[in-house]
C-alpha cells in the first residue's frame, strides 16, 4: 500500500552482478536505498531490480542520488533508470507484441532508455535487418521480439547505446511483471 504524498518507484540498474563484475549484494544495496530516505524498499533477483516510495517526482533527481550513492558505497559506476511504478503498468499492458506474437512471453524484453531518442539516431537503424528480432521504439522505451532468446540477438543494449546515443538496460517481461506485483499496484 501506497504511502500519502509517495510515489512507488522502480530503479532498474544495468551491469551490476553480471560476469564477476560490479558485485553488489541486494541487502547492501536495500541498506543503501533507505538510507536515503527512501521507503518500502525492495529487490528482486540479483540483477538490481528495486521498487520504492518516495515524495521526490523528479526522475532524473532520483537516478542522480541513486547513481551517486552505488558509486560512492559500492565503488560502481553503473547506470540507473528509474521508472514509476504505475508507469511501467501502463508500459507493460501497451506491448504491441503481446497481441501480435502468440508464442511464450519469455522471448519479449523491454529495453528501457534515459531519455527519448533524436529522431536522426532513431531513424538510422531503421533500415537494419535485424530479423528474426523485431523492435518498436516508444517514446523513452524499447518493445524487443527475440524469439532465439535476448542472448543471440543484435538488439542489446549496447546496440541501443551506440546508435541512439543514450543510456539503455533491458529486462524480459517476466521480470518486470514481477516487479509491477512487487510494487502493490
Amino acid at each position: 500500500m501506497r504511502e500519502p504524498g509517495m510515489k512507488t518507484y522502480i530503479s532498474i540498474l544495468r551491469g551490476i552482478n553480471v560476469s564477476g563484475k560490479n558485485l553488489i549484494r541486494m541487502n547492501s544495496l536495500k541498506e543503501m536505498y533507505e538510507g536515503l530516505g527512501l521507503q518500502k524498499v525492495k529487490t528482486y533477483i540479483q540483477s538490481g531490480n528495486v521498487v520504492f516510495q518516495s515524495p521526490e517526482t523528479n526522475l532524473e533527481e532520483l537516478e542522480r542520488i541513486i547513481l551517486e550513492s552505488i558509486l560512492k558505497r559500492f565503488a560502481a559506476n553503473v547506470p540507473v533508470l528509474v521508472q514509476e511504478a504505475s508507469e511501467l503498468k501502463k508500459i507493460l499492458a501497451l506491448n504491441p507484441f503481446l497481441n501480435e506474437i502468440k508464442e511464450d512471453i519469455g522471448k519479449l524484453y523491454i529495453t528501457f532508455l534515459s531519455k527519448s531518442p533524436e529522431k536522426q539516431f532513431s531513424e538510422s537503424i531503421e533500415n537494419g535487418s535485424y530479423l528474426p528480432d523485431k523492435y518498436i521504439i516508444v517514446d523513452r522505451t524499447i518493445y524487443l521480439f527475440c524469439p532465439n532468446g535476448y542472448g543471440t540477438t543484435k538488439l542489446s543494449n549496447n546496440f541501443f547505446e551506440n546508435k541512439l546515443k543514450i543510456k539503455a538496460t533491458t529486462r524480459n517481461l517476466r521480470t518486470l511483471m514481477e516487479l509491477v506485483k512487487l510494487a502493490d499496484l
